[in-house]
């Protein structure tokens, strides 16, 4: 890897589009693998989650970068007036099923609502749901029965809570807070791969609190509140949030 290619990651991871946009116009291809990757698959399955996230992606496609996929690339950017007029054309285009390497909940088989509330874009959410897009569909089931995850579960534990207003969404438009699975593969193929046995979108958001995930333990359980509150069940106040004892 050269260092002008460390740079191009460095600045996918960090979302930094000044940065990046630089390093392409001064000859980055972005179709040439880095380590076996595109740069736009870096992107894809980065664990970076934040609002300049379709801003990279304009960029790479700006440099010559492709998605090979029109309604992906509709979601991701957010041109949700492109998206519209597709999904009007083909109304079955609502059903368009995507697989992505993804860093966290697994992006197989999965819906475009899946991809927009993996990396909390919330303005193609909205318009998805007005759409007609299926808040409770499932994702794709591997071959030991796990996953089949409905749009909420990317929702509830994402990194910096980034996905919490999506989660509201869903719920609003009906989505399942309580909807059961044998199980989910987190961060399928990375190092920090774990297997979730048993999971709804309350025990998943819990599992958020595992060392691996990173996540701010109040926001954790801020979420889990809203979920049970959503499911109709009672939620005392929680305690120790954080783990003080544990400093």
């Amino acid at each position: 890897m050269t260092p002008e290619q460390k740079q191009l990651l460095i600045a996918i991871e960090r979302h930094a589009i000044d940065d990046l946009d630089l390093l392409l116009g001064n000859g980055l291809n972005p179709c040439l693998p880095i380590d076996s990757k595109l740069p736009m698959q870096w992107l894809l399955e980065m664990y970076t989650r934040s609002t300049h996230f379709s801003d990279c992606v304009r960029v790479l496609l700006k440099h010559g970068a492709s998605l090979g996929d029109d309604l992906l690339r509709q979601v991701l950017l957010q041109d949700v007036d492109a998206l519209t007029i597709s999904i009007q054309k083909d109304m079955s285009a609502v059903h368009h099923r995507v697989n992505i390497r993804c860093a966290y909940t697994p992006l197989r088989g999965a819906s475009l609502l899946h991809v927009a509330a993996e990396y909390g874009l919330i303005e193609s959410t909205k318009r998805l749901i007005a759409l007609g897009a299926d808040v409770n569909c499932p994702a794709e089931v591997d071959e030991h029965g796990f996953n089949g995850q409905t749009p909420i579960f990317h929702t509830v534990n994402s990194a910096n809570n980034f996905n919490a207003p999506i989660l509201t969404l869903l719920i609003e438009a009906g989505a399942k807070p309580d909807h059961r699975l044998p199980g989910i593969v987190w961060g399928r193929g990375f190092e920090w791969e774990t297997i979730c046995f048993d999971v709804s979108p309350i025990s998943y958001a819990q599992l958020g609190l595992l060392p691996q995930m990173h996540r701010d333990e109040l926001q954790i359980y801020q979420n889990i509140q809203t979920l049970m509150a959503a499911s109709g069940r009672a939620h005392p106040l929680v305690t120790n949030v954080p783990n003080a004892y544990l400093a």
